[in-house]
């Protein structure tokens, strides 16, 4: 009997999704023909130097989705059905802070671990959680009444939590149970045609849009599907010219003549879907709901401790500048910023320890004699050649950005009143898994590099502290 491993699982799965969310958002299908089309020219233009950050092969299968729950236990059978695929919880997002809008929700995402199995297939989903016992958003009353709704309704089947636990703890199914798996997955994810109560949905609506399409409906579904491009300003151009209407703004960093650092991403606006309600005297009629989109990503360099703190400072900057400039475009403002502060070269952000590198051993006509055996003295005298590791994750900031600008109402927040507490250590707890720390993640990528840099040269040579 033939077993299929969590990897090739996690591919299929990906491809599924897509071909569903495909049928059901044909802009998305728009999307991603654009994107194929803007990764083909980069490639065409830029050759080998456009797979610094990712072979052609692995960015064209890309992805990454997004869903939504509204429980504790959600999340956990989450956890478990993604755990199947070989994903984990990786990072902690709390969205309720970084948007000026109503956006209650906390976050992880559950994607591979193993730079052999991103290699693979990458494939990551952004999970958001509603804290419905949070004050600044919700009353007792709306918080008692959204426990009754969430605790009664069932996302996934037991049929599907089982094969994930068993795919989770063996690494593999056999062919016609990963089929079963993959099948009901999908489906655990596809948009119901139940009809919506108008009232429920309405009051939650008045507080946060994101409350509404979590607790305001009996199933869950894929928010947007996200597909990975190597010219995100190009692709914006493109898809605008196709008469699809984009958000205001590329979310992230900005373009610049330096290296790609992080994420940028942006989105074609949530589209008017038919939807069934139903009324309070029991009829059901036919309306729409704009909850969807697509969004599209951009990838960089993974960035130190340090060289976040540095990225912080200069959103800032770039928010206080804009605030003295009313005038002036954003873009060319963090142009600006990120021109007086960022280096320009790989080289310079490994040296000054702002983002994180493998490394190779240069050829020894390349070298000059060294000031040291650290790391610093060695890619300045070119014993060491740096290599950029991908940023995997997410930035708050930018995922409520997202959520934001496809938002049907900006809703309402408390900011009087206090927050309920939610942390890494609290979403661990939930899953019944620990949440990885990114920065740990790309700091053992690193160190392994090293440890190969130093039995290749015959002495150590340490990372930064």
């Amino acid at each position: 009997m033939s077993v299929v491993s969590s990897w090739e699982m996690r591919a299929e799965f990906a491809r599924s999704l897509s071909r569903m969310y495909g049928a059901e958002v044909p802009a998305y299908l728009d999307l991603v023909e654009v994107a194929a089309q803007v990764n083909h020219d980069v490639l065409a233009r830029n050759g080998a130097d456009a797979e610094t950050l990712g072979s052609a092969g692995r960015v064209a299968e890309e992805r990454h989705g997004a869903i939504r729950v509204g429980t504790p236990a959600e999340m956990r059978q989450v956890a478990t059905i993604f755990g199947g695929f070989g994903m984990h919880p990786v990072g902690f997002y709390d969205l309720r802070d970084a948007a000026a809008s109503a956006v209650p929700v906390v976050s992880t995402a559950f994607r591979p671990v193993d730079p052999e199995e991103l290699a693979l297939n990458p494939f990551r989903v952004f999970t958001s959680m509603l804290v419905i016992d949070d004050r600044r958003f919700f009353s007792p009353d709306i918080t008692a009444r959204l426990a009754e709704f969430l605790d009664a309704r069932v996302l996934f089947t037991d049929e599907l939590v089982a094969l994930g636990a068993r795919a989770r703890s063996d690494g593999c199914l056999p062919r016609s149970e990963a089929d079963r798996f993959i099948g009901l997955a999908t489906a655990a994810f596809e948009l119901s045609d139940d009809p919506v109560d108008r009232s429920w949905y309405a009051e939650l609506d008045a507080i946060s849009s994101v409350a509404a399409d979590i607790g305001g409906v009996s199933t869950t579904h894929i928010n947007h599907l996200t597909p990975r491009v190597l010219d995100i300003d190009d692709l914006y151009q493109r898809m605008a010219a196709r008469g699809i209407t984009m958000i205001d703004a590329i979310q992230g960093p900005p373009r610049w003549a330096g290296p790609d650092v992080l994420l940028r991403q942006t989105s074609f606006k949530a589209l008017a879907e038919p939807r069934r309600f139903r009324a309070d005297d029991g009829t059901v009629h036919t309306d729409s709901l704009r909850v969807r989109f697509g969004e599209v990503e951009a990838r960089g360099v993974a960035l130190t401790r340090s060289g976040r703190d540095l990225y912080d400072t200069m959103m800032a900057e770039v928010d206080a500048r804009c605030a003295a400039q009313p005038d002036a475009a954003r873009p060319d403002i963090a142009q600006q910023v990120w021109c007086e502060n960022l280096p320009t070269s790989y080289r310079e952000l490994a040296l000054r320890d702002l983002a994180y590198f493998t490394f190779s051993v240069a050829p020894e006509a390349d070298r000059r004699e060294p000031a040291g055996r650290d790391l610093p003295s060695l890619l300045g005298a070119g014993w060491l050649v740096p290599h950029p590791i991908v940023y995997e994750d997410f930035l708050p900031r930018s995922a409520a950005g997202i959520f934001q600008s496809n938002l049907s109402s900006q809703g309402r927040k408390d900011t009087s009143v206090a927050g309920a507490d939610r942390s890494i250590d609290w979403m661990s707890d939930i899953l019944g898994v620990p949440v990885a720390d990114p920065y740990r993640l790309y700091a053992e990528q690193r160190q392994r590099s090293l440890d190969e840099v130093s039995q290749h040269l015959g002495f150590t040579v340490a990372a930064p502290a």
